[in-house]
């Protein structure tokens, strides 16, 4: 049978799969992304709308007005008891007990041997109900291991833990004009500081709300029951065309979390990366009692680490860098130092940026490195992250 191909972007090279192959999972808005002529591709065993008018102009609305993501293939679990903060802190690398209700942070969950295992969101909803944001590609895995942890090592633990992800829709409203329009629904919203969350109520339904954000613009990201997801994209949507409001799909969202120097797992994260490589140390509270993998993380980052996790920019005119492409030093020596593990063409900067692994001598910022593209060697820079600033 005939395959899709979609070469761009990297992170969502995908093929739609035959009839007789794995069926693909759809989302609660996937009609209305098919009404809207969305090109559709797989991602982490879901059909998820790749672009809609085009991956250059919807990443140009997010920086300029607005975007409207479908993010319902990640997933939640809810955790509530006297003992959930401290189950979850002793799975997750950031400290759980330094939030307030109604805050959340980002955070790991890591193996013993600091090998991460995914990157998500933790909120802390009330004083004792807790609730994770996993990645799509990692739902399973997640749930498995915290099953797993939960049987093995914390038994006499009083709580309680449900994974919502089957029932649950979520979107992500992002960029400049994002309160405008969201204040159209949830007037209360445009109250929350950033990292914060609220359960507020759409069309007779609680509603989470949250201003968190995978763009590197502010946003709001809105977790409903599957039933009133159509009218609440359709509400956003028709509140926000006169402001520049566009459908966005994950090539956009790929472009957009790039150019913010964000990781995405099974890229800069994997079970052979640690946080600490990954650059992800803010994210790691060693000052707390023990959690899965701390040892490891404390001694990487007491002597060290061989490579670290870099964002660079193309110096000069060059096809757009891709995941998998070598990394090489400019110092003369000619060496192979690392490996791509994002790469795009940053529709903000006109140049082509990325994400990858280098030997750690080679990680400082100003750093010039070169990047093989199709045999032939670009000149590139390592620069601070995020890799497009706006300028104030």
């Amino acid at each position: 049978g005939r395959k899709l191909l979609y070469a761009w972007p990297s992170a969502y090279t995908a093929r739609l799969p035959d009839m007789e192959e794995t069926q693909l999972k759809r989302t609660s808005l996937f009609d209305t992304h098919t009404a809207l002529g969305a090109r559709m591709v797989e991602f982490g065993g879901w059909e998820m709308p790749v672009l809609y008018s085009g991956i250059a102009q919807e990443h140009h609305a997010v920086r300029q007005a607005a975007g409207l993501f479908d993010i319902s293939h990640m997933g939640e679990f809810l955790f509530d008891g006297p003992d959930a903060l401290k189950f979850l802190n002793q799975l997750l690398t950031n400290d759980l007990a330094k939030l307030e209700p109604g805050q959340g942070q980002y955070t790991l969950l890591c193996q013993d041997n600091g090998g991460v295992i995914d990157d998500l969101y933790a909120y802390r909803l009330g004083d004792t109900r807790h609730l994770l944001i996993v990645n799509a590609s990692r739902l399973e895995v997640d749930w498995m291991w915290i099953k797993a942890q939960r049987n093995a090592r914390h038994k006499t633990l009083q709580l309680e833990m449900v994974d919502r992800s089957g029932e649950l829709s979520a979107m992500a409203l992002q960029g400049p004009k994002a309160a405008e329009i969201i204040a159209g629904v949830f007037p209360a919203a445009t109250e929350l500081r950033k990292n914060q969350i609220a359960e507020l109520e759409f069309s007779g339904a609680t509603t989470w709300v949250s201003r968190t954000g995978y763009t590197g613009e502010d946003g709001f990201e809105l977790v409903v029951p599957n039933g009133r997801a159509a009218a609440l994209w359709e509400q956003l949507m028709s509140l926000g065309q006169a402001l520049g409001l566009l459908p966005a799909g994950l090539g956009a969202r790929d472009t957009l979390r790039t150019e913010a120097g964000y990781s995405l797992y099974g890229h800069e994260l994997t079970f052979d990366t640690t946080p600490i490589e990954a650059a992800l140390g803010w994210a790691v509270a060693l000052d707390k009692p023990g959690f899965t993998g701390r040892e490891m993380l404390a001694a990487q980052k007491q002597d060290g680490v061989s490579r670290r996790c870099i964002a660079f920019k193309m110096t000069g005119k060059s096809a757009p860098p891709r995941e998998q492409y070598k990394i090489f030093s400019a110092d003369g020596t000619d060496r192979e130092i690392g490996e791509v593990t994002s790469g795009t063409q940053s529709p903000s900067l006109g140049c082509g940026i990325g994400l990858g692994y280098v030997e750690s001598a080679h990680a400082k910022s100003g750093t010039g490195i070169e990047i093989e593209i199709r045999n032939r060697r670009f000149p590139a820079q390592v620069v601070k992250r995020p890799i497009f600033q706006k300028s104030s």
